[in-house]
């Protein structure tokens, strides 16, 4: 495994790194209409009350142009009474269904963002962490945070927004044509110069945003190496070299923002001339043919409002180009990782039993060119409890995490029940050193290894790992809230409520790295006790923290510099003289001199 001081150096690495994938723009369009497909009686009534809203306000502009010509033409007073009611009930009518369109929309939107959420989510759990491992965290982290801002801000502003502007412009151009085609035509002569912008805006926002992603990714995952290796890049005087990549990355992102925001700036300028060109032809159509008594001034005035209003949807269209292409940008990020192929999870129920483990020449390396384990052949049998020892830097963790599925050998297979570990689903179970306490009642962190666990089964669990003492005597019992803004266990407490989820999932296999490690030796014996119930009638495998461990082992294999140096029971070892044997002399004699240092 990669030592942390290789791990600062990740800004050398950075062209290496496989980046998830991005959907293309086909297959982001094709993900969206099949995450709005089954809410096709919600848009329909979204977008029936939004036509139905923008057709009755377009009833403004006449009313107003009939009022120019009652003062005009010196009609009596009482002339206007009707055409002021009618604008004051279009007022309403039109709020009214504007506010239940957009309120539809708007759930259609949120009801679409919230699937995607989780298609992303279920799928981003299920990646395989070499894959994730290749891209970098960072990579994830800006899809999982910045690229779902983008989305969801677009979905929450700019789809109802873009809807109502749509509607407005088509409705309005054929008002306009209704008044008098020439006045149509005259507002047409804004369109080109509109198109020319949208098209050259386009052009030009896509590849900048998805540059700025990739930019960003590359950022944050900077800033994770460096804030991660915090300790080692001051041990190995390296916070200039950080330092310098950091501020690199940093002004890539910053660059790119504000190439972004010129391109912005130059974009409403040329809407501009788009607006004066039009409004000029507009205005200069309605006094020839007013005229010409073509038309009244009444008529010559609706168009003109008309057109001024055409302003505001024109021109959020637009400008919401910018949030399209940025959470297009987005969306694509968010859709390539949901189609990344899911993972084949098999039946957890095997036939006869729990089944066994084969490892035939398994190497495997983080970096290339640097082998972690080198040709390991292993044969776990159904039930067998094999201890995993050695220094560190053996690559015991590493031939855990292969055999739990958690990364894929570059050579070599590994067999469980007659299925590649990452394929074997809910067979193999791993508990690890690092034990994460999610935030919650106890008893619901409990049900994550089995949601139709009743409460006697939730309390079997935690009396067998001897649990069930401390947690009944929370304040609330089980239903003590825990992990973040609530109780706080401690290490050797969390490593017994993963034992208990261990015991609900009732995996045939399972892969203990450490994890007893943190128990203190006034807890260690409770905590090897309660491993050993967890372990019972399962094939396992376990990286033994305490060499205590491996003697209670069915067998003992003892590996250095990723190969396996000996094999065999803890007494056949100790009588071969051989690195075992070392490793428990000096344990014991750490032992009887009063400390309990690690296996390794």
């Amino acid at each position: 495994m990669t030592t942390e001081a290789e791990g600062t150096g990740a800004g050398r690495v950075d062209a290496e790194r496989a980046l998830l994938p991005t959907a293309t723009a086909a297959r982001t369009r094709a993900a969206v209409r099949e995450l709005l497909r089954p809410q096709r009686g919600l848009a329909a009534a979204g977008f029936g009350l939004m036509v139905v809203a923008t057709a009755i306000g377009l009833l403004t502009q006449p009313l107003l142009g009939h009022i120019v010509d009652v003062v005009t033409e010196h009609r009596s007073a009482d002339a206007l009474t009707l055409p002021v009611v009618a604008l004051a009930g279009v007022a309403v009518v039109q709020g009214v269904t504007t506010a239940l369109g957009m309120s539809l929309v708007s759930r259609l939107g949120e009801t679409a963002l919230a699937r995607l959420r989780e298609l992303f989510v279920e799928r981003a759990l299920s990646l395989p962490l070499d894959r994730v491992e290749k891209a970098g965290s960072g990579d994830l982290n800006s899809r999982v945070t910045r690229d779902v801002s983008r989305v969801a801000d677009a979905v929450r502003g700019a789809l109802p927004e873009l809807a109502r502007s749509a509607l407005s412009i088509v409705l309005t151009l054929g008002a306009l044509a209704l008044l008098d085609w020439r006045f149509l035509l005259a507002a047409l002569i804004a369109v080109p110069v509109q198109a020319h912008t949208a098209r050259w805006y386009v052009r030009n926002a896509v590849p900048l945003y998805a540059k700025e992603r990739i930019a960003t990714g590359t950022q944050q995952q900077q800033l994770l190496d460096t804030i991660g290796g915090a300790r080692t890049v001051r041990a190995y005087r390296l916070q200039k070299g950080h330092t310098r990549r950091v501020t690199e990355r940093s002004r890539s992102a910053v660059e790119l923002t504000m190439s972004g925001v010129q391109l912005m700036l130059r974009f409403y300028s040329r809407l501009h001339i788009a607006e004066y060109l039009g409004l000029s032809a507009v205005l200069a159509t309605g006094f020839l043919l007013v005229r010409d008594g073509s038309a009244s001034v009444g008529t010559a005035t609706a168009a003109a409002l008309y057109f001024h209003t055409l302003f505001g949807p024109v021109n959020t269209a637009l400008v919401l180009l910018d949030d399209a292409q940025s959470a297009t940008a987005g969306l694509a990020r968010l859709v390539g990782v949901v189609d990344e192929p899911a993972p084949v999870v098999a039946d957890r129920t095997t036939a006869g039993g729990p089944p066994s483990v084969t490892l035939t020449g398994v190497s495997h390396a983080y970096v290339p060119g640097r082998p972690v384990l080198h040709d390991v052949d292993l044969e776990i049998r159904p039930k067998e409890r094999v201890a995993l020892v050695g220094t560190t830097g053996a690559g015991k963790t590493t031939l855990a995490k292969l055999v739990a599925g958690l990364h894929r050998p570059q050579s070599g297979r590994i067999d469980v029940g007659g299925q590649e570990p990452d394929e074997a689903g809910q067979l193999v179970g791993l508990v690890t050193q690092e034990v994460h306490v999610f935030a919650g009642p106890l008893a619901d962190d409990l049900r994550l290894a089995r949601p139709d666990a009743h409460v006697e089964e939730l309390r079997e669990a935690l009396a067998t790992v001897g649990a069930l003492g401390w947690a009944e005597a929370l304040p609330e019992g089980l239903d003590t809230v825990v992990g973040d803004g609530g109780h706080r266990l401690t290490a050797d407490r969390a490593q017994q409520l993963a034992l208990a989820r261990l015991l609900l999932a009732d995996p045939p296999v399972v892969v203990l790295d450490e994890a007893t490690a943190e128990a203190g030796s006034s807890g260690a014996r409770q905590l090897d006790e309660a491993a050993e119930q967890a372990l019972r009638g399962r094939t396992a495998l376990v990286v033994a923290h305490r060499l205590s461990q491996a003697a209670s082992a069915d067998r003992v294999v003892v590996l250095s510099d990723g190969r396996v140096v000996e094999n065999g029971t803890h007494d056949e070892l100790l009588a071969a003289q051989g690195p075992y044997a070392t490793l428990w002399h000096a344990w014991s004699d750490s032992r009887s001199a009063g400390a309990t240092p690690d296996a390794h």
